[in-house]
């Protein structure tokens, strides 16, 4: 993805029309149609105006990561899904003996089977 797709993505994301955006980062309209029509991106000089008016960081606008469509981030990455506290669990599990794995499933499996209950 080019720089000026994932800005017509956070564009299409915030609900901002491209005659809205042009005037808050001062550019004309016709500059970004240009950005579509020949894929090209928009000059160095408005980048930073750019990412402020898009409340999105320069890393973001450069590189994609939190722009670009999550499956394709997932798939590059597939520990991007989890929060860092689930990250931490798997771990934890991972350092368990067999037996103590055995044991944190079956709570799991009632704790499941609680919830299950109450919604009754």
């Amino acid at each position: 993805m080019t720089i000026s797709e994932r800005i017509l993505k956070v564009l299409k994301e915030r609900n901002m029309t491209q005659a809205e955006f042009a005037k808050q980062i001062g550019i004309a309209t016709s500059t970004i149609s240009e950005w579509k029509k020949k894929g090209t991106n928009p000059s160095a000089d408005k980048l930073m105006d750019i990412c402020n008016v898009l409340q999105i960081t320069p890393e973001q606008l450069l590189t994609g990561v939190g722009i670009e469509d999550e499956e394709a981030i997932a798939a590059a990455s597939p520990v991007s899904r989890f929060t860092p506290l689930e990250i931490k669990m798997i771990e934890d599990y991972h350092s368990l003996k067999e037996e103590q794995k055995k044991r944190l499933i079956a709570y799991l499996e009632a704790l499941k089977k609680i919830e299950r209950l109450e919604e009754m």
